[in-house]
């Protein structure tokens, strides 16, 4: 890695830690990131050429793989009649469309740049819809880097958030509320204090941002019925799983319809891209025909359109999700397989293209509080060996990763005779 090396130490008088996104400084793991030049299918290329099989897939929209032709094709097309015009385009309608045939739940929309800006403009949007302030989320999920959803648990389920960055307004915390993931008890004790101020319930439907945590039964329609029960509004952030464990997303997986849905990573297809929409009434409220302002001179730019919706389109094959589903069933079994074999205790997740894994005692992780308690130290370890033998998962343990329809079988079991090395040597450590 002697060329990335020196990439990052260069880089270091450019960019605050070097990188322009915390996590790929490797502050968690430590050592030097690998500097990327391309990436054909499965795999990432870095700048001293060594070749990845890649797990984190730019955090989550790579779901056909790097490079796919078609996609490649529409945006080389798109191009070519320019790059920007800060004004209506048909492609923008078509890709819309494509959305709401697969969620029905966004009646109407908004295309913006990112999934941060689509969690944002749904939490101001709820706020004007139903004239409160409040927001509840939930610890361990993340929304993008939003003042309103910087915020730490607390020490209760009635407790006031407290700023999880410096430069959030400490009043302006106060308005976020925090209860742990899976937790329906906490939310009902805590819409019964509050819930006449509580304007939504913002949730990732499948935590993907401290490792996976999946639902646990009833969880999410729990929340639908606290929402209805009190005239909140219920936001789903599908940033990230949005059409990547389902063709009709989480919502569709779990068959439950949410308010407000965010959108990002997969509708742009590797492209900046970010979306939020749901019920008509609602985003009514959005101006020009509403009092709730949001605009952006590149929402609906014409080449993330494009971008997107070739990556929509190659999604339609009937076995699509069925065989992305068997990919992460296999790395992850296999993976557990391995460590147990080792003595290194595990635990997995996976739906969809969406995995994770926990260096842990429990069956199974189901919130954050579990998730700490996982040992980040074999983590690292764990990452270093997998990175030298040409795996790259995602450089902190509080990740998901992913798999895309361009993984094979060979793919698959490469990483799992990596992974067995692995654990052998955490296996001697301890």
């Amino acid at each position: 890695m002697q060329r990335s090396q020196q990439l990052f130490t260069d880089a270091k008088g450019l960019f605050p830690g070097g990188v322009n996104s915390p996590v790929r400084a490797f502050g968690k793991v430590g050592g030097t990131p690998p500097y990327f030049k391309r990436g054909q299918g499965p795999y990432l290329f870095d700048e001293d050429g060594q070749r990845y099989i890649d797990y984190v897939g730019s955090w989550g929209p790579m779901i056909l793989g790097h490079a796919h032709p078609a996609v490649i094709a529409a945006v080389k097309s798109a191009a070519e009649s320019g790059l920007s015009f800060g004004a209506p385009t048909e492609i923008e309608s078509m890709l819309a469309q494509a959305i709401r045939d697969a969620l029905p739940s966004m009646e109407l929309m908004r295309m913006v740049s990112s999934g941060t800006e689509a969690t944002m403009s749904a939490i101001r949007l709820a706020r004007g819809f139903t004239n409160r302030e409040k927001i509840l989320k939930f610890e361990g999920c993340y929304h993008g880097h939003v003042d309103s959803l910087l915020v730490k648990a607390g020490s209760g389920a009635l407790t006031f958030g407290e700023p999880d960055s410096a430069g959030v307004p400490a009043a302006l915390a106060s308005l976020t509320l925090t209860v742990p993931f899976n937790d329906l008890d906490a939310v009902r004790d805590l819409f019964a204090a509050e819930g006449d101020h509580i304007a939504a319930i913002i949730v990732e439907p499948i935590a993907g941002n401290m490792g996976m945590v999946c639902p646990i039964d009833g969880f999410l329609q729990g929340l639908r019925d606290t929402c209805d029960r009190h005239g909140s509004l219920l936001i789903f952030d599908e940033v990230m799983t949005g059409f990547r464990v389902h063709p009709g997303s989480a919502q569709g997986l779990f068959e439950v319809r949410p308010d407000l849905t965010t959108l990002g990573k997969v509708i742009g297809g590797g492209l900046p891209v970010g979306a939020f929409g749901g019920r008509a009434d609602i985003m009514r409220c959005i101006a020009p025909l509403g009092p709730v302002y949001q605009a952006g001179t590149l929402s609906g730019n014409p080449i993330a359109m494009a971008s997107g919706l070739a990556t929509l389109e190659g999604l339609k094959n009937p076995n699509f999700y069925h065989e992305l589903e068997a990919t992460a069933e296999h790395l992850t079994s296999g993976l557990k397989a391995s460590a147990q074999a080792a003595g290194i205790a595990m635990a997995t997740n996976h739906r969809g293209g969406m995995f994770g894994f926990f260096f842990s005692d429990a069956e199974l992780v189901t919130d954050f509080t579990a998730v700490m308690a996982c040992d980040g130290d074999r983590f690292n370890q764990f990452f270093q060996d997998m990175l030298s033998a040409g795996i790259y998962f995602a450089p902190s343990p509080f990740e998901c990763g992913f798999v895309s329809a361009a993984h094979s079988k060979t793919d698959i079991a490469q990483t799992i005779d990596a992974a067995e090395i692995a654990f052998d040597a955490l296996a001697k450590t301890r």
